[in-house]
C-alpha cells in the first residue's frame, strides 16, 4: 500500500493535480470502468443544487434506513473527519475501508492523474460497490453535468435549488446554472425539483430527454401546521407528518421534494408513513442552523451564498433570541460578501471578521472593505483570524445573547471543532 495512513493519503492527493478543480468524467469515468465495468450494482438517488444538498441527502438516508433498507451516503465537504464524506447505514467509513478503497484506485487509474475530489468520490463509489447495499445516495460536489458522481446513472435525479454561486464555473446567470445541475438527469428516467423558482431551461432540458419532472409547487406541494404537515401530490395525500428535526421553514420544502422521491420509488421501495416520519424526526445534519444552547446560544450555519443567507436571516427571524445577536463572519475570495452582508445586517448587532485557514480566504479588512459597499460600517470589529474573532465575540456576549457563525463551512468546521474538544465550561 502507498500510504499506510489516511491523512497521508489525502495529503498526497491534495498535490497530485495540477489543479484544485478540473471538471470533467472522462479521466475518473476511465478509472471507475477498470475498477468496475459492470453496472452499478444498487438503486442511485442523485442530489444536486445550489444550497439544500446535504439537508435532502441527510433526509433522504434517514428515511430510508428507517424503512430498513441498507442505504449508502456520499456527501461533501465534511465538517470534522473526511469520514464524514462516506457513509453506510449512517455510520461513517473506517480509516481502513478509505484507506483500501484508495490503494485500489491508485492501482487502478495507471498513470491518470484525479483530483482531491475525484478520489474521494471514486473511493465512495468502490465502497459502496462492494457492500451489498440497497439505495446509495449521491450528493454532486459542483454544478452536475460534469461533477465526478455523474459517471453513475441516476434513477431518481433530485434538484433542490437553482441560485446564484460559483459562477466561475457554471456560469453568470441562472439559466446557465441550471443546465449544469440539470446533466444529472437521465433519459426517460423521473427528476425532482425543489426549488422555489423554476428555470425554463431546466424545463426544456428534461422535456429534451423525456424525463418525467416533478415540479414544487406543480407536482407537489405541502401545507404545515402548528405541529405536523401534509404533503400532497397528483392525488396522492400523507397527513399528519412529522416536523423535520432540521431548523427552518425552508427545510419543510426539502423535505417535500425528499418525499417527492421517495413516492417515485414506490415500484421498488416500500416506504411507508411511520419510516417517514421517523426519518425526518431523527435527521442529524452539523452546521445547518445547528443550535449548540447555552446561557449564551451558539449557531453554526454553513450559508455562504445570497440565497443561503436569506434562509438564514428568515430563520432567525423565525426564532428571535431576548439580547443581540453577534455574527463570526468568513467568507472565501469567490463569494458575494456584499449581497451576503445586505441580506444578513437587519438580523446583526455586532460583527466580528477573521480570516479562515485556507488559501482562498479573504481577510478580516478585505471583508469590512466589502460590508462598507454594503452600507454597513457600525459594530464591526476585525481580527487576525477566525477564531480570535469567535473568542472575541463570546467574551462580549451576555446571558440572552447569541453567536452566530456563518459564511463558510471552514468557518463552522472551525468553531464546531473547537467546541468539540473544548473542556467543560470552556
Amino acid at each position: 500500500m502507498r500510504f499506510q495512513s489516511l491523512n497521508d493519503w489525502l495529503d498526497w492527493q491534495a498535490l497530485l493535480h495540477p489543479s484544485t478543480i478540473e471538471l470533467g468524467l472522462e479521466r475518473v469515468a476511465t478509472v471507475w470502468q477498470q475498477l468496475h465495468p459492470n453496472p452499478f450494482p444498487s438503486l442511485v438517488i442523485t442530489v444536486a443544487g445550489t444550497n439544500g444538498k446535504g439537508s435532502c441527502t441527510a433526509m433522504l438516508g434517514a428515511i430510508l434506513r428507517a424503512a430498513g433498507y441498507r442505504t449508502g451516503c456520499y456527501s461533501s465537504p465534511h465538517l470534522l473527519r473526511y469520514n464524514e464524506r462516506i457513509r453506510i447505514d449512517g455510520a461513517e467509513a473506517s480509516d481502513g475501508a478509505i484507506c483500501q478503497a484508495f490503494e485500489r484506485i491508485d492501482q487502478a487509474r495507471d498513470n491518470t492523474s484525479l483530483t482531491y475530489f475525484e478520489f474521494g468520490t471514486l473511493a465512495a463509489l468502490e465502497i459502496f460497490a462492494i457492500s451489498a447495499l440497497d439505495v446509495v445516495i449521491l450528493e454532486v460536489g459542483l454544478g452536475g453535468r460534469l461533477d465526478a458522481v455523474n459517471i453513475i446513472d441516476a434513477d431518481v435525479a433530485l434538484i433542490t435549488s437553482v441560485d446564484m454561486d460559483h459562477m466561475d464555473w457554471l456560469g453568470d446567470d441562472l439559466e446557465q446554472i441550471a443546465l449544469e445541475k440539470c446533466g444529472v438527469m437521465r433519459a426517460n428516467r423521473p427528476a425532482v425539483f425543489g426549488g422555489n423558482t423554476t428555470p425554463a431551461s431546466l424545463v426544456e432540458y428534461a422535456e429534451s430527454l423525456q424525463v418525467p419532472l416533478s415540479v414544487a409547487g406543480e407536482g407537489f406541494n405541502f401545507r404545515a401546521t402548528e405541529h405536523d404537515w401534509d404533503w400532497v401530490s397528483e392525488g396522492k395525500k400523507l397527513c399528519n407528518l412529522a416536523l423535520p428535526s432540521l431548523q427552518g421553514c425552508h427545510q419543510l420544502q426539502n423535505a417535500a421534494a425528499v418525499i417527492k422521491v421517495v413516492d417515485l420509488l414506490a415500484d421498488r421501495l416500500t416506504i411507508n408513513h411511520d419510516a417517514i416520519c421517523q426519518g425526518l424526526a431523527n435527521t442529524h445534519l452539523p452546521g445547518r442552523f445547528q443550535v449548540i444552547p447555552g446561557s449564551v446560544d451558539l449557531i453554526l450555519d454553513v450559508a455562504h451564498n445570497p440565497a443561503a443567507a436569506q434562509v438564514l436571516a428568515d430563520t432567525l427571524q423565525q426564532l428571535p433570541c431576548t439580547g443581540r445577536t453577534l455574527a463570526v463572519f468568513a467568507m472565501l475570495s469567490d463569494k458575494d460578501v456584499v449581497s451576503v452582508t445586505e441580506i444578513m445586517s437587519p438580523h446583526v448587532n455586532g460583527w466580528y471578521l477573521g480570516a479562515l485557514e485556507d488559501k482562498r480566504t479573504l481577510s478580516a479588512h478585505e471583508i469590512q472593505q466589502q460590508m462598507h459597499k454594503a452600507g454597513v460600517i457600525r459594530h464591526v470589529q476585525p481580527y487576525q483570524n477566525l477564531m480570535d474573532a469567535y473568542f472575541a465575540a463570546q467574551s462580549e456576549a451576555v446571558c440572552g445573547d447569541r453567536v452566530l457563525v456563518f459564511g463558510s463551512f471552514i468557518a463552522a468546521a472551525g468553531v464546531l471543532d473547537h467546541e468539540s474538544t473544548a473542556p467543560l465550561g470552556i
